[in-house]
């Protein structure tokens, strides 16, 4: 234990893994005919669509690295992502997120498989493992819970069924807004009812069996939201996703903004880091483009927004402007999503000499997840109700060429903003000593839950640190530490405002707050946007492309 406390006091090293290019003024090619406020997985993607149909796309980010969540950093030796843990449907059935990414990337992102179980969710002293393959997935639960074959398969059935709805929802993000009370009647009429439900509420109709709801609802953290609060067809679109199994990206996280900026770059564009926006410029009721932190005007006819809508509205648009539009009032009935904290981890051994799995770990004191939340939330002390548990270096067979003999670690738990908010202005790696104090606490509780499954790697840590919600806010500028963007509860879901088009002309918004959250629901949100600026005729045009494109096979490289 002494020995993970002095590692973790080790001066950090600044990471040198940096994607981009640095902002200049003197670097600025217009004219733009879009300008991008982050490059996240949305505005990545929207800048790549949008290049790709001939418009000359800048896309601005304050980080000193590109990606967004899906970017990476390296330091004192190690490589870590900070969001990408794992990501489904990009294995060899012919899905559209595989297609998507082949087409952002120009087919050079690579995915290595993880085991084939791919999630174990661990209940106090149980293990219930998430194997990928329908058939597969059933046949695990149900050595657990023998004589719930109906349960097992009603529940697969109303995920699909979730994921057939997406398809409207997606839809319903580009149609006029008028088109709203009709399509809120067609769903009255033809949509199940748990589709409007919370996931407990939904598997709840199911089964009475607690346990059997904890196990099928242990991925509750990839949203942020427990079963008892979070809707079912977020729930349900995750699980989808996963179910035939997880993948990696091959080289890193950081790979993924590394492929797809040279797309936006073919078509005149560039992406910048270091360049932090003050404010969206208006001309009466238009957008004219944006001010950057140094004063720096650049023109653009549009303004597409990956900055969360809390950012956009509160932070970017001026005030005026925002509760003109009524943004002021609609930002009242949504809410910030979870914060959290991430303890990652650096070990002087390889993954196959420390024993670890391409396995995620998910670890909980009991079946009642909400409960534990709520106590944790109410009391730092009481027992942590989530510990996720993720083994990068293990999941990318080319981490032992790029990092010899070294493996990695990433250990995530919920937390509170609250808890740290007084820290908040102190500038970063100098918060003071009563801050490494409470983040030293934490990082050794999530400690123990990790030695406790792997209790050969005490002793062996030789460096490690704690990120904590004022990291989020201070690199991603969530301001509450959120890191799904809003809330995922049943009432998200009929907020018509959440869409590409807003009601300032020429401002459009993207990323995960316009559909849905995660790495792939960022993408998606993405691929609505540029439809949106596209219109109809071109925006299917690009949709033609990309389905027609040839896919790119999943790919294992040598460990060695």
């Amino acid at each position: 234990m002494a020995e993970a406390t002095a590692s973790a006091r080790k001066a950090p090293q600044p990471s040198r893994l940096r994607i981009g290019r640095r902002y200049r003024p003197g670097r600025l090619q217009g004219p733009y005919d879009a300008v991008v406020i982050g490059s996240g997985m949305g505005g990545l993607t929207t800048a790549a669509l949008l290049s790709a149909a001939g418009k000359k796309v800048l896309v601005l980010e304050q980080h000193y690295t590109a990606g967004g969540f899906t970017h990476a950093y390296d330091r004192n030796g190690y490589e870590w992502d900070v969001g990408v843990h794992y990501i489904g449907d990009v294995g060899h059935h012919p899905t559209v997120t595989k297609k998507l990414f082949d087409f952002l990337t120009a087919g050079n992102l690579h995915w290595a498989p993880m085991d084939n179980c791919y999630d174990r969710i661990c209940i106090g002293d149980e293990q219930f493992d998430l194997c990928a393959g329908r058939e597969q997935f059933a046949a695990e639960i149900l050595k657990h819970f023998p004589g719930e074959e109906k349960t097992i398969e009603a529940y697969l059935q109303r995920v699909s069924v979730a994921g057939r709805a997406m398809r409207l929802l997606a839809m319903e993000k580009l149609l006029p807004q008028w088109c709203g009370p009709l399509l809120a009647l067609w769903k009255k009429f033809t949509w199940p009812d748990y589709l409007n439900k919370t996931t407990y509420e939904a598997l709840r109709e199911l089964t009475d069996n607690e346990k059997l709801i904890a196990v099928l609802t242990g991925q509750w953290g990839d949203n942020g939201m427990t079963p008892q609060t979070g809707s079912f067809i977020m729930h349900a679109l995750i699980a989808r996703h996963y179910l035939y199994g997880g993948y990696y990206p091959v080289g890193g996280a950081s790979k993924i903004a590394e492929t797809i900026i040279p797309q936006i770059q073919k078509g005149g564009g560039e992406v910048f880091t270091y360049a932090k926006v003050e404010t969206i410029l208006l001309d009466g009721k238009r957008v004219r483009g944006v001010r950057m932190a140094d004063g720096t005007e650049i023109a653009a006819p549009l303004v597409i927004s990956a900055a969360g809508v809390f950012n956009t509205f509160e932070r970017l648009l001026p005030r005026s402007a925002s509760e003109q539009a009524g943004y002021c009032r609609d930002l009242r009935r949504v809410r910030p999503s979870m914060a959290h904290l991430c303890l990652y981890i650096g070990l002087r051994k390889t993954a196959a000499e420390l024993g670890l799995p391409k396995t995620n770990y998910w670890l909980y004191p009991g079946t009642d997840y909400e409960g534990a939340v709520r106590e944790f939330t109410a009391d730092s002390e009481a027992e942590i109700p989530l510990v996720y548990i993720s083994f990068p270096s293990a999941k990318d067979p080319s981490f032992n060429q790029r990092y010899p003999g070294r493996a990695t670690i990433e250990i995530v738990a919920p937390a509170k903003y609250e808890w740290f908010q007084q820290w908040h202005d102190k500038p970063w790696g100098k918060r003071g000593e009563d801050y490494e104090a409470l983040k030293e606490k934490f990082s050794q509780r999530l400690l123990e839950h990790l030695y406790k499954h792997f209790p050969q790697l005490r002793g062996q840590i030789d460096y490690c640190e704690l990120s904590t919600p004022l990291s989020t806010d201070y690199f991603c500028c969530y301001s509450r530490g959120e890191i799904y963007g809003l809330e995922h509860d049943p009432a998200r879901f009929k907020e018509s405002w959440l869409r590409p088009q807003t009601r300032i002309k020429g401002l459009y918004l993207t990323g995960q707050d316009i559909l849905i959250c995660g790495v792939t629901g960022a993408m998606i949100g993405g691929v609505v946007t540029a439809q949106s600026v596209l219109g109809w005729r071109r925006g299917l045009g690009i949709m033609r492309r990309i389905m027609a494109a040839p896919r790119e096979r999943v790919r294992e490289l040598p460990a060695d």
